[in-house]
């Protein structure tokens, strides 16, 4: 796929996402362009800054995993999925904030919303420019039906873990690769091997 109809397929899905247009590209269609993007990203080694991260993006398309045979005949492994868009009733929404630009320490908050309920997980992160690798933890929860806040708390160690986080390597920390960075969507690999990509959150 040329690289032309790589950015044609990904922007006609990030329309669709952003309910510009009611036509979409097959999920599978917009896995094959984020695996060929992810391909151009690597041969022309492509780096980013945290500070392309910092906004809200709402996760619009996930692929998945799936294990198949090797092309060496060995052991099966995992690649994408066929991949399948949200639906519209839930909104998920992953928001980076700036921190330390020294240490390249900043925070997330992950907020899934569906109808009148919302569940909020926050937590730090650490940028590693080499890979383009964006680790994260969630150490803190919140749950909200409307105005009301049903739990706020602390989770895997909270404070404490927030301290831990600091000092691992990244093989230690859930992480996205990405290779797609722009003003309007962002597009990563996750550590289990799946892809994900996000649309710029306005409003």
């Amino acid at each position: 796929m040329a690289n032309t109809n790589v950015t044609t397929t990904l922007e006609a899905a990030v329309r669709y996402l952003q309910t510009l247009s009611q036509e979409s590209p097959s999920a599978p269609s917009v896995v094959d362009a984020l695996i060929d993007a992810e391909k151009q990203s690597k041969q022309a080694k492509e780096r980013y800054g945290y500070e392309h991260f910092l906004g809200a993006w709402r996760l619009g398309l996930v692929s998945g995993t799936q294990k198949v045979q090797s092309p060496s005949g060995g052991k099966r492994i995992k690649k994408p999925g066929k991949g399948r868009y949200l639906p519209r009733w839930v909104k998920i929404v992953i928001t980076y904030a700036d921190g330390d630009p020294e240490s390249l320490l900043g925070t997330v908050e992950n907020a899934v919303s569906a109808g009148p309920f919302c569940l909020k997980l926050t937590g730090p992160t650490r940028f590693w420019p080499k890979t383009n690798s964006l680790a994260f933890d969630f150490t803190h929860i919140q749950v909200k039906l409307g105005a009301l806040t049903v739990y706020k708390g602390a989770v895997r160690g909270g404070a404490a873990q927030d301290q831990t986080f600091e000092a691992q390597s990244l093989k230690d920390q859930a992480f996205f690769i990405f290779f797609v960075v722009n003003d309007d969507y962002i597009a990563a690999r996750g550590k289990g091997g799946g892809l994900a990509l996000w649309v710029k959150e306005v409003g």
